[in-house]
């Protein structure tokens, strides 16, 4: 887990510079920071139409008695989707986007799920209930 953690660190910023100073280059720089706001004013309001789907998807799964366990796990995508998407760069942009759009998120939560699981059966993820 730390490997990958410590991978994104490092290999995503330098691989974003070079996409950004070659974008640069191709188009120019008023475009690609006109680019990076587009996508962050873009991300942003998606961020926020998500998270106020979500929550509504969480308050009506509670007043039915239903988990309301994918519904948090959305709310997780769309926190994580909407803060890589503050990021400048191309790179993160593609991931906060593929995390907001729900037709994109669906096979990374599923993912997720299994690596979730995956954890509770070797015993490294614990899940407390009341």
């Amino acid at each position: 887990m730390f490997k990958w953690l410590f991978l994104f660190i490092l290999v995503i910023p330098a691989l974003e510079i070079g996409l950004l100073i070659w974008s640069g280059n191709l188009i120019g720089p008023l475009w690609v920071i006109l680019l990076i706001i587009a996508t962050g004013a873009l991300g942003a309001w998606l961020a926020k139409k998500q998270g106020m789907e979500t929550i509504r998807d969480f308050q009506e799964s509670l007043q039915m008695g239903q988990p309301p366990q994918h519904t948090l796990l959305d709310g997780a995508c769309i926190l994580v989707g909407g803060a890589v998407l503050l990021t400048p760069g191309f790179i993160t942009d593609a991931i906060g986007f593929m995390l907001l759009i729900p037709v994109t998120r669906a096979p990374i939560k599923k993912v997720v799920m299994k690596a979730i699981e995956k954890g509770m059966d070797k015993g490294t993820i614990t899940i407390y209930r009341r």
